[in-house]
């Protein structure tokens, strides 16, 4: 995963770069689990992982406690997960995660953005053979003995582990997303970031002008506060 891994962490630091954007994106994390689950982090582990991610980004506690009361009230919005899934320029198969309390605004806003680009919206489903679903967890590196934290993750579920000089990138396997997220709880480890990726297990070699095309496409998705997430098959 070492090229993917770099280019993901690119684009996630492009991606983050407004602070008002990131905020609205991770208090709609917030909200939705906060509606399946409940407002007790304790009882709700998609909660704990949402503010988890919040901590990570710096976002004010009192920006999380807000969502959070706004989740709760009767007037709170009904926010719906959809996903998208079409081909921009040069074939290039994009997938569009969305959080909206409003389908047919985002999907005629996603439809814009593949039509004006020269791709194409396709229908749900239609790419999921591109791109395999797994588990990303991420934390400080520390003082953590390596061989015995692998030991520990590998029985927690990791399939794959990478190691900077900072950070642990832990992946698993979708299933056992929920089994990494106790395991590390158990450790004791307070994960900076936790979330589930699509890779792909393809890709397609583009030339930099195809490249910046693409990009282009995917800023113009990821600008639009309904969109959490955008992932492609460009090497």
């Amino acid at each position: 995963m070492g090229r993917a891994f770099e280019y993901r962490k690119a684009r996630k630091m492009k991606r983050w770069g407004q602070m008002a954007k990131m905020f609205t994106k991770i208090g709609r994390e917030i909200a939705l689990a906060v509606k399946q689950s409940g407002p007790d982090p304790e009882s709700n582990p998609r909660l704990r992982l949402a503010m988890q991610n919040a901590k990570a980004a710096n976002m004010p506690k009192k920006n999380v406690e807000s969502a959070i009361q706004r989740a709760t009230s009767k007037d709170a919005d009904n926010l719906q997960e959809i996903v998208y899934e079409g081909y921009g320029p040069h074939g290039i198969g994009i997938v569009v995660e969305c959080l909206t309390d409003n389908p047919t605004r985002t999907v005629a806003a996603v439809r814009m953005h593949f039509t004006r680009s020269g791709g194409s919206l396709g229908t749900s489903g239609s790419l999921s053979y591109m791109f395999e679903r797994k588990g990303e967890f991420v934390f400080p590196l520390g003082e953590h003995d390596l061989e015995e934290l692998e030991l520990e993750l590998i029985d927690g579920g990791a399939d794959d582990i990478e190691v900077n000089e900072e950070d642990v990138y832990v992946y698993t396997a979708y299933e056992d997303f929920g089994n990494m997220q106790t395991k590390l709880e158990e450790m004791k480890i307070e994960v900076k970031e936790a979330s589930l990726q699509r890779f792909p297990t393809t890709s397609k070699e583009l030339s930099a002008e195809q490249q910046e095309e693409i990009e282009t496409l995917i800023d113009k998705f990821e600008d639009n506060d309904d969109v959490q997430k955008v992932f492609h098959n460009m090497a």
